[in-house]
């Protein structure tokens, strides 16, 4: 039998406020669930990013696992090293918690600020001075004792609430949203020295973010939390090369969604777009049609769809039968623009293009429907207002591969 996890959230759940102002069992309906039955196993030394968007959950269940906050009533319990800690105060939890505006006393020193986490330890001065040296080493900011809070950077206020937390050696260490108040280029840079902190340390850590870079950055696994609900947790890579939820595959990374039919069986298949008017007007028409982007030309109607009649393949996120109402999630990359009369295209019209450096980003709004899909292209593919085909990369490549993951569009509309 393997061992229990080192920290393990078990069904924990939360729910604020109280509906038409009547109390909970007194016939009044109770207010929505912030948490609903959170369970989460994380391994010694591993560091986990609670991931969602304001409102998710992620915070709540922060300050359930410190002790700030109380489950509801059978709401879960939280447990480290098997030891059930849910009635204890924080201070007998011994976790460590960096605050989003970090909390450092503008009045005292960097090296009173980090001793002030070891108060009630009943440690001497000798003991106290060699733990807040040490602290602030782990943190690369050895002999700044002496300096005041408000002669350092943010970034080194940042490290200096880290070093706070970790002078105790606490057994767990809690980060709610550490790099909110930072601007972009000390975040990226207090970012890379935060993790390397961590993993100097080898602490068991959670991290709060809504910042999709943060969470992979920081994080060995990431846990994907919607309306007090966790979607899936896994590595960066298993998020987004393979999303559980439809919630997932849009809100991790850049995505468009089109509805269609399943055509196939269990999770490998196609999905039949099918769009009212003359979508692929242009496609059939040939040579003269597409954009900068579409690279060489091709015969009149040659392999062009009537119609905005396309089968686009994917893999499902669960097995599906033929027939079923779908939608497939498709990343820009994934897409690409091609040549008038390429097999299996889409015509549309560029109506924005968003440079990002290595590449560049085309919104295209697809003849004949009121939707738009995103496109990975370089710099000078297209312009806005250039009639443009879309298909999956594979397909230009003429290599066979899944162009975007499916989803039940019943099951959409129960999450949505």
């Amino acid at each position: 039998m393997p061992p229990p996890p080192y920290l393990l959230l078990d069904r924990l759940a939360k729910t604020f406020g109280v509906a038409g102002g009547a109390g909970a069992g007194s016939g009044g309906d109770r207010g929505r669930p912030v948490l609903d039955g959170l369970t989460l196993a994380v391994e010694r030394g591993e560091v986990v990013a609670l991931l969602g968007p304001s409102g998710s959950g992620k915070t709540t269940a922060l300050r359930l696992i410190a002790g700030f906050e109380t489950p509801d009533t059978g709401g879960g319990r939280v447990l480290v090293e098997g030891q059930d800690v849910t009635g204890l105060p924080p201070a007998r939890r011994h976790f460590g918690m960096v605050f989003q505006h970090y909390a450092l006393f503008p009045h005292l020193t960097v090296g009173e600020n980090v001793a002030f986490g070891l108060e009630g330890r009943r440690l001497d001065r000798g003991q106290v001075r060699a733990r807040v040296a040490a602290a602030l080493a782990l943190v690369d900011l050895p002999g700044f004792e002496r300096r005041r809070v408000g002669e350092i950077s943010g970034g080194q206020q940042q490290r200096v609430a880290l070093a706070r937390a970790l002078a105790p050696e606490p057994r767990v260490l809690l980060l709610d949203e550490p790099l909110s108040n930072l601007d972009p280029a000390l975040r990226e840079r207090t970012r890379r020295e935060l993790r390397r902190a961590i993993r100097r340390v080898g602490i068991t850590t959670l991290l709060v973010t809504h910042e999709q870079e943060e969470a992979f950055h920081l994080g060995d696994r990431v846990a994907v939390l919607e309306g007090g609900v966790l979607h899936q947790v896994g590595t960066p890579e298993e998020l987004y090369d393979r999303p559980a939820t439809r919630f997932v595959a849009t809100f991790v990374g850049r995505a468009s969604v089109l509805p269609g039919i399943f055509e196939g069986e269990g999770v490998n298949g196609k999905v039949r777009v099918r769009l009212d008017g003359p979508a692929a007007a242009a496609v059939a028409a040939g040579p003269g049609v597409a954009g900068p982007g579409a690279v060489g030309d091709a015969e009149p109607g040659a392999g062009g769809t009537a119609g905005g009649d396309v089968a686009w393949p994917g893999v499902a996120a669960e097995p599906l039968a033929a027939g079923e109402a779908v939608e497939l999630v498709v990343r820009p990359e994934a897409l690409a623009l091609v040549p008038a009369g390429t097999a299996g295209a889409l015509a549309g019209r560029v109506v924005e293009r968003r440079y990002a450096g290595p590449v560049t980003y085309y919104q295209v709004e697809l003849a004949g429907a009121a939707l738009e899909i995103e496109v990975a292209a370089g710099a000078g593919a297209a312009a806005p207002g250039d009639e443009v085909t879309v298909a999956p990369a594979a397909a230009r490549d003429g290599a066979a591969g899944a162009g975007g993951r499916i989803f039940r569009r019943a099951l959409v509309q129960e999450q949505a």
